[in-house]
C-alpha cells in the first residue's frame, strides 16, 4: 500500500528516512511529504496550502492510500481523510487527535516575524523527550524549521462527514492506549468519539518515535495497513 507520512510542526519530510526504509522492506510504498513552509523555503505557506499538498499526493497515487499524521499533523491527516474519505483506506495517528471545526490548527507558542519557531526542550520535558539523548535533542532542535503563522494559525475547516468512516489507528507514543482512550470517554477528541473503527497501537518511546523508535514504528504502521 501507499503510505504518505506526515510529520507534526518544524519536522521536514526527510525525518522518516529510516521509517521509509523499513516500510519498503515491509512491502510498502511510502511516501515521506516535505510541506509547504516546512523545507521549501516559504514563510509565508498556509494551512489550506499544506492540505492541497497532501491531497496532491494522494491524487497522484493508484488505488486506496493510508496517511499518517503526527502531532499536530494529525489534524492535517483528518482533513485529507476530511477531503478525499474515499480514497483513504486508513488514517493513522502518531502522539495525537486531530482537531475540532473551527479550531485553531497549531497555534500553541508565540509567533515572531510571521513564524513560530521551535520553542526549545522546556515544553517537552518529561514523556514527550525522555527517549532522546542530548545528541538527538541537538539535532532535531538544529532542523526544526520554523513554521508560518498561516499554518500554526490557520483554522481548521470539516464538512464530509464520511471522514468518520475511514478506519483510524491512533499509536500511542507518550501515553498508553488507556490514556487515549480516557480522553476520548472525557470528550476532549470529538472527532475520534464519532469515529466508527479505531484501533490503538502502543509504542515504548516519546513524542518522536520516527527517530528513537523507527524499526518498530514501522512495523505498527505495516501491521495497520496489511489490516482491512
Amino acid at each position: 500500500m501507499d503510505i504518505l507520512l506526515i510529520g507534526g510542526l518544524w519536522l521536514h519530510g526527510s525525518v522518516w528516512g529510516r521509517v521509509a526504509s523499513e516500510l519498503e522492506g515491509l512491502g510498502h510504498r511510502p511516501v515521506p511529504l516535505t510541506l509547504p513552509g516546512q523545507g521549501d523555503g516559504s514563510v509565508s505557506a498556509t494551512l489550506d496550502e499544506q492540505v492541497d499538498a497532501v491531497l496532491a499526493a494522494v491524487d497522484a497515487v493508484p488505488g486506496k492510500v493510508m496517511v499518517v499524521g503526527h502531532s499536530a499533523a494529525c489534524t492535517l491527516a483528518w482533513l485529507v481523510a476530511d477531503r478525499r474519505p474515499e480514497r483513504l483506506a486508513k488514517v493513522a495517528f502518531i502522539g495525537g487527535f486531530p482537531s475540532s471545526h473551527g479550531q485553531p490548527y497549531a497555534d500553541f507558542f508565540d509567533v515572531r516575524d510571521g513564524v513560530m519557531p521551535f520553542p526549545g526542550w522546556t515544553p517537552f520535558e518529561g514523556p514527550d523527550a525522555a527517549d532522546l539523548d542530548d545528541g538527538a535533542r541537538r539535532e532535531l532542535a538544529a532542523a526544526a524549521i520554523p513554521v508560518p503563522a498561516g499554518v500554526a494559525r490557520g483554522v481548521v475547516r470539516l464538512a464530509d462527514e464520511r471522514r468518520f468512516g475511514v478506519p483510524v489507528v491512533v499509536v500511542c507514543p507518550e501515553f498508553t492506549p488507556a490514556q487515549a482512550q480516557e480522553c476520548i470517554d472525557a470528550g476532549d477528541a470529538p472527532e475520534l468519539a464519532r469515529a466508527k473503527h479505531v484501533d490503538f497501537a502502543d509504542i515504548d518511546s516519546g513524542h518522536w518515535p520516527m527517530i528513537t523508535k523507527p524499526a518498530e514504528l514501522a512495523r505498527i504502521l505495516a501491521a495497520a495497513a496489511d489490516r482491512p
